[in-house]
């Protein structure tokens, strides 16, 4: 947070704070076509219920159209919304949803409303691709943001002001931006987590029948013929090998056997495409793997370290301190002190 910004302060409080004084929440949803009802939902479903839990309207929302008219969805029929942008009350929150990045009709006044809203010190979110006209809109400039994985590249060539991750969702000072599809309950969740409370939000994504809610800075999952292109069907064979023997790690021979290539051609492949060793990045498989059962399994660590390939629990523990920074016991015992993954 800069120094001396008494306005981003304030922001600040109003977002993260679990002072029951607080007024509620105002959140606008505004909806470019076409959208889903998952995508509708799994923003305003968890502030309904955290309603209906605490008793009272902590959180005012609304959808929202650039012309007020009910918006297409996916698979046919229409969402019927609120109020058009322009006729919105004031909002603490504004949230724009788009699953495509397509034409918008009036893009100049899109534009104008986003830098209206940023002036007021509203707080502006991107789901899924929205973060594309918010950053068109400039208001994404010298933030981190992220986008959903299918448009990551083209954001950024045309974004360079922006500092794009590949993160679940992310949150900086006034900014909220989500790669979508289910990471927007985790983004959702988390706010009312900082808003409320923990315990709240964890009571809440129980009875979602969720196992954590996932926090910001763990990484989209991108599927890897999407970052190589179709043309290295070797090397997606190769990782769908390491993938399926996590267990019982095969010997780099081993893969390059059984997909036709020589040693030293499957390891040029992982260099070219992968920026990676094999031997590394099938490491970093296993660890992702034994992180998620550390965080969503009651598996004992010595059984989590053996089912992910490594010979013994001191062996587990020191390679997956040396990646990750901590113990998998102290990984273990912060998610089992906050209650609810909220880690940024």
């Amino acid at each position: 947070m800069p120094s001396g910004d008494s306005h981003t302060a304030a922001i600040y409080i109003m977002m993260f704070s679990n002072d029951a004084a607080l007024p509620p929440w105002r959140v606008g949803v505004l909806l470019l076509p076409p959208c889903s009802l998952l995508g509708i939902g799994t923003i305003i479903d968890p502030l309904s219920r955290i309603n209906r839990q605490l008793g009272s309207r902590a959180y005012h929302y609304l959808t929202l159209s650039m012309d007020g008219k009910p918006v297409p969805l996916y698979g046919g029929g229409l969402w019927t919304v609120d109020l058009a942008l322009a006729d919105a009350p004031s909002l603490d929150v504004l949230l724009v949803l788009a699953e495509e990045v397509a034409m918008v009709r009036d893009v100049d006044s899109l534009m104008g409303l986003l830098n209206q809203h940023a002036q007021k010190q509203v707080i502006l979110g991107g789901i899924d691709v929205g973060s594309w006209w918010l950053a068109r809109a400039g208001v994404l400039n010298g933030y981190r943001a992220t986008i959903h994985w299918s448009e990551q590249a083209r954001f950024s060539d045309e974004y360079e002001q922006v500092i794009l991750t590949s993160n679940l969702y992310e949150i900086d000072r006034d900014r909220v931006t989500c790669s979508g599809g289910a990471a927007t309950l985790d983004l959702i969740l988390h706010l009312i987590g900082e808003r409320q409370g923990t315990e709240q939000a964890a009571t809440l994504s129980e009875r979602l029948c969720l196992e954590r809610i996932r926090a910001p800075h763990e990484k989209q999952r991108v599927p890897l013929v999407n970052r190589i292109g179709g043309s290295q069907p070797k090397l997606s064979e190769a990782v769908m090998l390491m993938e399926a023997n996590i267990e019982e790690p095969l010997t780099t021979d081993d893969i390059a056997h059984y997909v036709g290539l020589s040693r030293r051609q499957l390891e040029r492949l992982f260099k070219q495409y992968l920026n990676s060793v094999l031997s590394k990045y099938y490491l970093e498989l296993r660890l992702n793997r034994a992180r998620q059962l550390l965080l969503t399994t009651s598996k004992s660590i010595v059984q989590i370290g053996l089912s992910c390939g490594f010979s013994s629990g001191p062996h587990f523990s020191s390679t997956y301190r040396s990646h990750f920074g901590l113990t998998p016991r102290d990984e273990r015992s912060q998610r089992a002190m906050s209650g609810v993954d909220t880690e940024s």
